[in-house]
């Protein structure tokens, strides 16, 4: 078990390192959560070989299609983010009494030592890091993150059980109807913005026209 956390930790801190390298000007990732990244990346180092061995803990193709689909999966994505980031403060030291006065609210269960400094600096720089997630989740992502939860139901659906069976038998009509309705709306909306792209092309050299005269 320890040793499978271990390799999804190196994971997570290889997508941290790509993260706070790859700013570009302009960039959405403040200033302070770069330098906690940075002060992260620190405790929990890794070889350059893991770093840039190519595999991403998730993976960029995700992120190549529709917008409405980079946007489910970044949902899951920071979903993600978020349960790793419980599961790295418990694998930190238990906070000592003195530390556990400072407002820390989040799940601090793990071995029962006394905390080294270096332990609660990073404990305070992963609940840092924790609630901006949990900020741009809750701003940008509501939506997406009630349809994951929705998907993650289906997978419970007792598959084996005759009334489950029945039942979904009975649903099937008026789910087929949405189905089809849906996949039919999605069509005229592409249609229609390419209607609209045509249009604007073919009126481009008529305004020019204007323009010059």
């Amino acid at each position: 078990m320890m040793m499978r956390m271990g390799a999804v930790m190196r994971k997570v801190v290889c997508l941290l390192a790509w993260l706070s390298v790859g700013q570009v000007s302009g960039s959405y990732l403040p200033q302070d959560m770069n330098r906690t990244l940075q002060d992260l990346l620190q405790h929990y180092k890794i070889s350059k070989s893991d770093i840039y061995d190519g595999k991403h803990v998730f993976p960029k193709e995700e992120l190549k299609g529709k917008m409405e689909s980079q946007m489910l999966f970044m949902g899951g994505v920071l979903e993600a983010y978020d349960k790793l980031f419980g599961h790295m403060l418990k694998g930190l030291p238990t906070p000592s009494p003195l530390s556990a006065t400072n407002g820390d609210k989040a799940d601090t269960s793990g071995p029962s030592t006394a905390e080294p400094s270096a332990a609660g600096d990073t404990r305070f720089n992963l609940i840092k890091v924790l609630q901006k997630i949990r900020e741009l989740k809750r701003h940008s992502y509501q939506e997406q993150l009630k349809v994951l939860h929705g998907l993650q139901k289906l997978k419970h659906i007792e598959m084996d059980n005759i009334k489950v069976q029945g039942k979904a038998l009975w649903e099937l009509p008026w789910i087929y109807e949405k189905a089809n309705s849906l996949a039919d709306n999605v069509m005229r909306r592409r249609r229609r913005r390419r209607r609209q792209t045509r249009t604007g092309l073919t009126r481009e050299p008529e305004r020019r026209a204007k323009g010059q005269q």
